[in-house]
């Protein structure tokens, strides 16, 4: 952590560190600076819903095609040809709304920060929407009814609506690890049987 901290200082104090980190700065501001446009946009027009399942294909395609962001950072390439790739990275049946957002985007040569517009829309809708998000690793898959079940837990728990994503890690042997917001609850037989040789070698 030590060197981490020094490594962080020693950019601060370079030329090109502190122009990175600007950089990044802007990069921040000006993403939730459209992303709340977008986001007032979408309550106005009762669409919030679905330009959230844009955003978050939008962004699911940035990080599963990296060649995305290479092919719409490349300055040869024309705006329309950008805007139809953009358009299909949106999903199906885009809403008329999210490709007047691309359009608009790409008119202030904003484009290279589009994912960052994506994620920051995705974090005000869950905000607005008082989603948490849960996770449940077993070392197999559960059916629906346990899932279900999980995820009415966490909702009883936290007052609010839960996007559940489960995960299989055969490393548990058994049990399960259940997270959401800053909880995080390990009950898998690994970790027991970790505990349980700890306390052995002791």
């Amino acid at each position: 952590v030590h060197q981490r901290l020094c490594a962080i200082s020693a950019s601060f104090r370079s030329s090109a560190g502190r122009q990175q980190i600007v950089k990044l700065m802007d990069i921040g501001v000006i993403s939730v600076r459209y992303a709340r446009a977008l986001i007032k946009a979408a309550l106005g027009m009762k669409l919030e819903d679905q330009v959230y399942q844009e955003m978050q294909t939008l962004f699911k395609s940035y990080i599963d095609v990296p060649e995305l962001r290479f092919t719409i950072d490349n300055p040869m390439l024309s705006k329309d040809k950008k805007e139809a790739l953009l358009i299909t990275a949106l999903g199906k049946e885009p809403t008329e709304l999210s490709k007047k957002f691309i359009a608009l985007v790409l008119k202030e040569d904003r484009e290279s920060t589009l994912q960052f517009m994506a994620a920051s829309y995705i974090t005000l809708y869950r905000k607005q929407k008082n989603i948490i998000r849960g996770k449940l690793i077993t070392a197999t898959a559960v059916d629906a009814s346990t899932e279900d079940k999980m995820r009415k837990m966490v909702e009883q728990r936290t007052k609010g609506t839960v996007e559940f994503k489960t995960e299989v890690n055969p490393e548990l042997i058994g049990g399960f690890i259940l997270e959401y917001d800053t909880y995080r609850m390990d009950a898998s037989v690994k970790t027991k049987l970790n505990n349980i040789l700890t306390q052995l070698k002791k």
